[in-house]
């Protein structure tokens, strides 16, 4: 793993926080903030393309979201399915593919189907990958992955000293892909709240006090900024990294 500053990460991962707080400061209904967070995302991914990013992951819907008062996640639910209908289109316009990670049995049938329709229908795009965790959880995705070890190793297929963290990487959502290198979470709260608890172990984090409908281009690449100033040291010192930053130029 080279460490080395980079001004533009590989894999961004974004929690979109401060949909609700926006509409509430506006004495709107929380739905109407989600709904202009839908001209953020749309922003982003736009920026996060043309920035050469290899892949963003938005946390769209977590599995304590289920939580939330009715109204507001049968709201959700039926933003979620609109955005699907019509941003597809745009996404394969700009090259872009777009994957699920989460339990997805908890939607509907309908909303299941539209999400794999999608995904087929971006599958040949090879240009960034868009992330979209829904109904996702650190916690689960995790114990979802022990799940599957324990299966291998009781059926012989795996053995104790085969159990390895690259045993488990393999067995995540998000396996085959590069970790984030930056997490940006908007709203002013300064927290990971259960999003990419295994992945997000060297990423660097970024709080910002902007409401999610207010974070635009200007305000990504303020992020960027602030990514390209910090040193990545992966657990060795600040002379190993100049050393081995000083070979690689030689």
């Amino acid at each position: 793993m080279q460490a080395e500053k980079k001004a533009v990460p590989r894999h961004v991962a974004i929690v979109m926080d401060g949909n609700g707080r926006w509409a509430k400061a506006r004495l709107l209904p929380r739905l109407i903030g989600h709904q202009r967070g839908v001209e953020s995302v749309r922003k982003v991914i736009r920026a996060c393309n043309q920035a050469g990013v290899e892949c963003l992951t938005l946390f769209a819907f977590s599995s304590e979201n289920w939580k939330r008062p009715l109204e507001e996640v049968s709201g959700l639910m039926s933003l979620f399915m609109l955005v699907l209908e019509r941003e597809t289109a745009g996404l394969i316009r700009h090259n872009v593919s777009m994957r699920f990670i989460g339990d997805r049995s908890a939607f509907s049938g309908s909303l299941q189907d539209k999400i794999a329709a999608v995904e087929q229908q971006t599958s040949h795009c090879t240009g960034m990958l868009l992330l979209i965790a829904a109904n996702y959880g650190g916690r689960w995705d995790i114990l979802q992955a022990a799940r599957k070890l324990v299966a291998k190793l009781a059926s012989g297929e795996l053995s104790a000293q085969e159990l390895t963290e690259q045993a488990l990487d393999q067995e995540l959502s998000t396996f085959g892909l590069p970790e984030p290198d930056l997490f940006i979470r908007t709203g002013g709260e300064q927290r990971i709240s259960n999003f990419l608890l295994w992945q997000l172990a060297y990423t660097e984090l970024y709080f910002t006090d902007k409401l999610w409908p207010e974070f635009d281009e200007q305000a990504l690449q303020e992020a960027f900024k602030a990514y390209a100033n910090r040193q990545r040291r992966f657990g060795m010192t600040s002379e190993q990294i100049q050393n081995q930053q000083g070979d690689v130029h030689a």
